[in-house]
Protein backbone atom coordinates (compact mmCIF):
# COMPACT_ATOMS: atom_id res chain seq x y z
CA UNK A 1 0.00 0.00 0.00
CA UNK A 2 1.57 3.29 -1.07
CA UNK A 3 1.89 5.78 2.00
CA UNK A 4 1.02 9.47 0.88
CA UNK A 5 3.46 12.22 0.19
CA UNK A 6 2.10 15.09 2.06
CA UNK A 7 4.01 15.76 5.70
CA UNK A 8 6.16 12.66 5.44
CA UNK A 9 9.26 11.37 3.24
CA UNK A 10 8.13 8.85 1.16
CA UNK A 11 10.01 6.28 -0.64
CA UNK A 12 13.64 7.01 -1.18
CA UNK A 13 13.64 9.89 1.10
CA UNK A 14 14.06 7.59 4.01
CA UNK A 15 17.69 6.20 2.52
CA UNK A 16 20.84 7.94 3.81
CA UNK A 17 23.22 9.48 0.80
CA UNK A 18 24.01 12.22 -0.36
CA UNK A 19 21.46 15.36 0.15
CA UNK A 20 19.51 13.52 3.13
CA UNK A 21 18.33 16.43 5.52
CA UNK A 22 19.46 14.43 9.03
CA UNK A 23 22.97 14.34 7.37
CA UNK A 24 23.21 17.94 6.44
CA UNK A 25 21.65 18.77 9.68
CA UNK A 26 23.86 16.60 11.50
CA UNK A 27 27.39 18.32 10.42
CA UNK A 28 26.45 21.73 10.31
CA UNK A 29 28.25 22.02 14.10
CA UNK A 30 31.42 20.72 13.28
CA UNK A 31 33.39 21.39 10.14
CA UNK A 32 33.30 19.53 7.29
CA UNK A 33 36.36 17.83 6.49
CA UNK A 34 38.07 18.56 3.40
CA UNK A 35 38.00 16.51 0.23
CA UNK A 36 41.98 15.52 -0.91
CA UNK A 37 41.66 18.34 -3.33
CA UNK A 38 40.94 21.06 -1.10
CA UNK A 39 43.35 19.98 1.45
CA UNK A 40 45.62 22.75 2.89
CA UNK A 41 49.18 21.11 3.54
CA UNK A 42 51.04 24.64 4.46
CA UNK A 43 51.14 25.55 8.35
CA UNK A 44 52.79 27.45 10.23
CA UNK A 45 52.20 31.06 11.52
CA UNK A 46 52.50 34.24 9.39
CA UNK A 47 52.14 31.99 6.11
CA UNK A 48 50.49 32.95 3.07
CA UNK A 49 49.20 31.12 0.01
CA UNK A 50 52.51 30.87 -1.33
CA UNK A 51 53.84 29.88 1.86
CA UNK A 52 53.00 27.68 5.53
CA UNK A 53 50.08 28.81 7.57
CA UNK A 54 48.23 27.81 10.10
CA UNK A 55 44.50 27.59 10.09
CA UNK A 56 41.80 25.23 9.79
CA UNK A 57 42.03 22.72 6.71
CA UNK A 58 45.28 22.27 7.14
CA UNK A 59 47.32 19.44 7.34
CA UNK A 60 48.07 17.67 10.68
CA UNK A 61 50.83 17.91 11.89
CA UNK A 62 52.59 15.65 14.61
CA UNK A 63 52.01 15.88 18.18
CA UNK A 64 54.80 17.80 20.60
CA UNK A 65 55.58 15.61 23.84
CA UNK A 66 54.25 17.26 26.83
CA UNK A 67 50.46 18.22 25.10
CA UNK A 68 47.99 15.87 23.84
CA UNK A 69 46.86 17.14 20.53
CA UNK A 70 49.39 20.17 20.46
CA UNK A 71 50.82 21.13 17.47
CA UNK A 72 54.89 22.12 17.15
CA UNK A 73 55.63 25.27 15.23
CA UNK A 74 58.04 25.39 12.40
CA UNK A 75 61.70 26.85 13.60
CA UNK A 76 62.78 29.38 11.78
CA UNK A 77 66.23 29.63 10.18
CA UNK A 78 66.84 32.97 12.62
CA UNK A 79 66.05 30.42 15.47
CA UNK A 80 68.43 27.60 14.71
CA UNK A 81 71.44 29.45 14.53
CA UNK A 82 70.69 30.83 17.69
CA UNK A 83 70.80 27.17 19.22
CA UNK A 84 73.87 26.90 17.47
CA UNK A 85 75.10 29.66 18.78
CA UNK A 86 74.30 28.86 22.06
CA UNK A 87 75.71 25.30 22.17
CA UNK A 88 78.34 26.56 20.72
CA UNK A 89 79.62 28.83 23.46
CA UNK A 90 77.97 25.90 26.12
CA UNK A 91 81.00 23.70 24.55
CA UNK A 92 83.92 26.06 24.35
CA UNK A 93 84.95 26.37 27.76
CA UNK A 94 84.93 22.61 28.47
CA UNK A 95 88.06 21.80 29.69
CA UNK A 96 87.80 18.08 28.77
CA UNK A 97 87.91 19.15 24.71
CA UNK A 98 90.48 17.31 23.08
CA UNK A 99 93.04 19.06 20.93
CA UNK A 100 94.93 17.51 18.41
CA UNK A 101 98.63 16.44 19.65
CA UNK A 102 100.08 19.23 17.24
CA UNK A 103 98.46 22.23 18.59
CA UNK A 104 100.39 23.47 20.96
CA UNK A 105 102.74 26.43 19.14
CA UNK A 106 100.88 25.66 15.83
CA UNK A 107 101.06 29.89 15.66
CA UNK A 108 105.11 29.67 15.41
CA UNK A 109 107.44 29.48 12.59
CA UNK A 110 109.40 26.76 12.09
CA UNK A 111 108.87 22.89 11.43
CA UNK A 112 106.98 20.38 13.84
CA UNK A 113 110.00 18.34 15.52
CA UNK A 114 108.53 15.12 14.85
CA UNK A 115 108.64 15.93 10.82
CA UNK A 116 112.00 17.20 11.22
CA UNK A 117 113.06 13.41 13.12
CA UNK A 118 110.91 11.91 9.95
CA UNK A 119 113.11 13.12 7.62
CA UNK A 120 116.28 12.47 9.33
CA UNK A 121 115.37 9.29 8.93
CA UNK A 122 114.05 8.03 12.89
CA UNK A 123 111.20 6.43 11.32
CA UNK A 124 107.67 7.26 10.83
CA UNK A 125 105.81 10.91 12.13
CA UNK A 126 104.31 8.45 14.77
CA UNK A 127 107.50 6.91 15.98
CA UNK A 128 109.10 9.97 16.49
CA UNK A 129 106.12 11.36 18.43
CA UNK A 130 106.64 8.45 20.67
CA UNK A 131 110.78 9.46 20.91
CA UNK A 132 109.02 12.81 22.14
CA UNK A 133 106.70 10.79 24.99
CA UNK A 134 109.23 9.17 25.75
CA UNK A 135 111.53 11.89 26.87
CA UNK A 136 114.59 10.77 24.64
CA UNK A 137 114.34 14.23 22.44
CA UNK A 138 115.98 17.28 23.43
CA UNK A 139 116.50 20.73 21.97
CA UNK A 140 118.74 23.79 22.84
CA UNK A 141 119.58 21.33 25.93
CA UNK A 142 115.71 21.17 27.21
CA UNK A 143 113.82 18.05 26.72
CA UNK A 144 110.73 18.08 25.01
CA UNK A 145 107.73 16.36 26.20
CA UNK A 146 104.90 17.84 24.71
CA UNK A 147 104.13 17.35 20.69
CA UNK A 148 103.78 19.87 17.91
CA UNK A 149 107.02 21.67 19.32
CA UNK A 150 108.42 23.83 16.06
CA UNK A 151 112.23 23.81 15.73
CA UNK A 152 114.54 25.98 13.13
CA UNK A 153 116.60 23.15 11.78
CA UNK A 154 119.34 25.56 10.68
CA UNK A 155 119.52 27.45 14.29
CA UNK A 156 118.21 24.88 16.68
CA UNK A 157 120.01 22.03 18.24
CA UNK A 158 118.49 18.89 17.61
CA UNK A 159 119.48 15.58 20.23
CA UNK A 160 118.05 12.25 20.42
CA UNK A 161 119.41 9.70 23.23
CA UNK A 162 121.94 12.65 23.55
CA UNK A 163 123.89 12.21 19.95
CA UNK A 164 122.71 15.35 17.78
CA UNK A 165 120.41 14.67 14.73
CA UNK A 166 121.81 16.20 11.08
CA UNK A 167 118.34 17.97 10.84
CA UNK A 168 118.98 19.45 7.49
CA UNK A 169 119.70 17.30 3.87
CA UNK A 170 123.06 16.22 5.17
CA UNK A 171 124.20 12.55 4.15
CA UNK A 172 127.40 10.24 5.36
CA UNK A 173 128.26 7.05 3.99
CA UNK A 174 131.20 4.65 4.55
CA UNK A 175 132.76 3.34 2.08
CA UNK A 176 135.22 0.03 2.20
CA UNK A 177 137.53 0.98 -0.26
CA UNK A 178 139.46 -2.10 -2.13
CA UNK A 179 143.13 -1.53 -2.94
CA UNK A 180 144.00 0.32 -5.83
CA UNK A 181 141.53 2.67 -5.79
CA UNK A 182 142.41 6.83 -5.68
CA UNK A 183 141.34 9.13 -2.82
CA UNK A 184 140.27 11.73 -4.96
CA UNK A 185 136.59 12.61 -6.46
CA UNK A 186 138.00 12.70 -9.55
CA UNK A 187 140.95 11.76 -11.14
CA UNK A 188 142.34 12.98 -14.22
CA UNK A 189 144.78 9.86 -15.31
CA UNK A 190 141.56 8.50 -15.30
CA UNK A 191 142.49 5.97 -12.42
CA UNK A 192 139.48 4.41 -10.24
CA UNK A 193 138.85 6.84 -7.79
CA UNK A 194 135.62 7.25 -5.25
CA UNK A 195 133.98 9.02 -7.14
CA UNK A 196 133.21 6.49 -9.36
CA UNK A 197 131.00 4.49 -5.91
CA UNK A 198 128.92 7.71 -5.41
CA UNK A 199 128.35 8.93 -9.33
CA UNK A 200 124.46 8.55 -8.91
CA UNK A 201 123.57 10.66 -6.08
CA UNK A 202 122.09 13.82 -6.13
CA UNK A 203 124.25 16.15 -3.90
CA UNK A 204 127.91 16.82 -4.38
CA UNK A 205 130.01 14.08 -1.57
CA UNK A 206 133.58 14.56 -0.23
CA UNK A 207 135.76 12.12 1.25
CA UNK A 208 137.04 12.75 4.81
CA UNK A 209 140.57 12.31 4.83
CA UNK A 210 142.50 9.97 2.73
CA UNK A 211 143.59 6.43 2.29
CA UNK A 212 146.73 5.69 -0.01
CA UNK A 213 146.04 4.00 -3.22
CA UNK A 214 147.19 0.64 -2.01
CA UNK A 215 145.15 0.71 1.69
CA UNK A 216 141.77 -0.32 1.90
CA UNK A 217 139.69 -0.01 4.36
CA UNK A 218 136.78 2.48 5.96
CA UNK A 219 137.14 6.61 4.33
CA UNK A 220 133.91 8.36 5.03
CA UNK A 221 132.24 10.18 2.57
CA UNK A 222 129.92 13.04 3.23
CA UNK A 223 128.48 16.85 2.08
CA UNK A 224 128.86 18.00 5.65
CA UNK A 225 131.65 20.43 6.04
CA UNK A 226 132.12 21.15 9.17
CA UNK A 227 131.87 17.56 10.16
CA UNK A 228 134.50 16.40 7.49
CA UNK A 229 136.76 19.34 8.55
CA UNK A 230 136.61 18.10 12.33
CA UNK A 231 137.22 15.15 11.82
CA UNK A 232 140.44 15.85 10.11
CA UNK A 233 141.75 18.37 12.58
CA UNK A 234 144.53 17.31 14.98
CA UNK A 235 142.23 19.44 17.53
CA UNK A 236 139.94 16.67 17.56
CA UNK A 237 142.03 14.12 17.94
CA UNK A 238 139.77 11.27 16.16
CA UNK A 239 141.44 8.02 16.42
CA UNK A 240 141.80 5.56 13.39
CA UNK A 241 142.40 1.79 13.54
CA UNK A 242 144.27 -0.50 11.29
CA UNK A 243 145.44 -4.17 10.99
CA UNK A 244 148.82 -4.37 9.32
CA UNK A 245 150.13 -7.71 8.09
CA UNK A 246 154.34 -7.85 8.57
CA UNK A 247 156.67 -10.54 8.74
CA UNK A 248 158.49 -10.99 11.53
CA UNK A 249 159.59 -12.38 14.67
CA UNK A 250 158.89 -9.20 16.42
CA UNK A 251 160.43 -8.25 19.85
CA UNK A 252 158.48 -7.36 22.52
CA UNK A 253 159.20 -4.01 23.23
CA UNK A 254 157.70 -3.02 19.35
CA UNK A 255 154.63 -2.25 21.44
CA UNK A 256 156.43 0.16 23.81
CA UNK A 257 158.66 1.71 21.35
CA UNK A 258 155.89 3.12 18.81
CA UNK A 259 153.77 4.24 22.09
CA UNK A 260 156.76 6.14 23.16
CA UNK A 261 157.35 7.83 19.59
CA UNK A 262 159.28 6.95 16.16
CA UNK A 263 161.11 9.46 15.01
CA UNK A 264 160.70 10.45 11.27
CA UNK A 265 161.51 13.07 8.79
CA UNK A 266 158.40 15.23 9.84
CA UNK A 267 158.84 14.61 13.30
CA UNK A 268 157.81 12.29 16.00
CA UNK A 269 154.73 9.89 15.52
CA UNK A 270 153.07 8.13 18.16
CA UNK A 271 150.50 5.33 18.46
CA UNK A 272 148.46 5.59 21.00
CA UNK A 273 147.75 1.26 21.16
CA UNK A 274 149.38 -2.05 19.68
CA UNK A 275 148.15 -5.29 20.17
CA UNK A 276 149.22 -8.57 17.99
CA UNK A 277 145.73 -9.88 16.55
CA UNK A 278 147.33 -13.28 14.87
CA UNK A 279 150.53 -15.21 14.11
CA UNK A 280 151.21 -17.52 12.13
CA UNK A 281 155.07 -18.37 11.93
CA UNK A 282 156.64 -15.69 10.92
CA UNK A 283 153.82 -14.00 9.34
CA UNK A 284 152.14 -11.32 11.86
CA UNK A 285 148.67 -9.41 12.28
CA UNK A 286 149.25 -6.32 14.96
CA UNK A 287 146.74 -3.59 14.96
CA UNK A 288 147.79 -0.09 15.69
CA UNK A 289 145.68 2.95 16.24
CA UNK A 290 146.61 6.30 16.38
CA UNK A 291 145.01 9.49 16.11
CA UNK A 292 147.43 11.23 14.10
CA UNK A 293 146.58 11.94 9.97
CA UNK A 294 149.70 12.27 8.78
CA UNK A 295 150.11 10.74 4.68
CA UNK A 296 151.47 6.97 4.92
CA UNK A 297 151.74 7.52 8.97
CA UNK A 298 151.11 3.57 10.21
CA UNK A 299 153.37 2.51 7.54
CA UNK A 300 156.09 5.06 8.04
CA UNK A 301 156.21 3.88 11.35
CA UNK A 302 156.61 0.44 11.21
CA UNK A 303 159.22 0.50 8.21
CA UNK A 304 161.04 3.06 10.63
CA UNK A 305 160.98 0.39 13.26
CA UNK A 306 162.34 -2.52 10.90
CA UNK A 307 159.11 -3.71 10.10
CA UNK A 308 157.89 -3.02 6.49
CA UNK A 309 154.07 -3.74 5.65
CA UNK A 310 152.67 -6.46 2.91
CA UNK A 311 148.86 -5.32 3.53
CA UNK A 312 147.20 -2.42 5.48
CA UNK A 313 143.57 -1.58 6.17
CA UNK A 314 141.73 0.37 8.59
CA UNK A 315 139.38 -1.19 9.85
CA UNK A 316 137.91 1.79 12.34
CA UNK A 317 137.55 5.75 11.98
CA UNK A 318 136.59 6.57 15.07
CA UNK A 319 133.17 5.54 16.11
CA UNK A 320 132.71 3.98 12.49
CA UNK A 321 134.02 0.19 12.10
CA UNK A 322 134.53 -1.76 9.23
CA UNK A 323 132.65 -5.12 10.25
CA UNK A 324 131.23 -7.37 8.06
CA UNK A 325 131.13 -4.84 4.92
CA UNK A 326 132.64 -6.54 1.99
CA UNK A 327 135.64 -4.50 -0.61
CA UNK A 328 134.02 -2.04 -2.44
CA UNK A 329 130.62 -1.64 -0.73
CA UNK A 330 129.34 1.55 -0.01
CA UNK A 331 126.77 1.84 2.72
CA UNK A 332 124.86 5.00 4.74
CA UNK A 333 125.59 5.61 8.08
CA UNK A 334 122.89 4.58 10.48
CA UNK A 335 121.60 8.04 12.99
CA UNK A 336 123.24 6.22 15.66
CA UNK A 337 126.51 6.47 14.40
CA UNK A 338 126.12 10.50 12.59
CA UNK A 339 125.80 11.69 16.03
CA UNK A 340 128.09 9.38 17.48
CA UNK A 341 130.69 11.15 14.97
CA UNK A 342 128.98 14.61 15.89
CA UNK A 343 129.76 14.10 19.68
CA UNK A 344 133.04 12.60 18.86
CA UNK A 345 133.98 16.44 17.66
CA UNK A 346 132.05 18.36 19.13
CA UNK A 347 128.80 18.79 17.05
Amino acid sequence: MRSSGSGKSGGRGNYRGAGNDRDQKQGQGRPRKPRPEERRYDVGPGATKDGPKSGRGGAKPSPQKGGRGRTAPARSREYETRIEERNRERYAGKKDVKLPKTFPGAEQEGERLQKVLARAGYGSRRACEELIEQARVEVNGEIVLEQGRRVDPEKDEVKVDGLTVATQSYQFFSLNKPAGVVSTMEDPEGRQCLGDYVTNRETRLFHVGRLDTETEGVILLTNHGELAHRLTHPKYGVKKTYLAHIVGPIPRDLGKRLKDGIQLEDGYARADHFRVVEQTGKNYLVEVTLHEGRKHIVRRMLAEAGFPVDKLVRTAFGPITLGDQKSGWLRRLSNTEVGMLMQEVDL
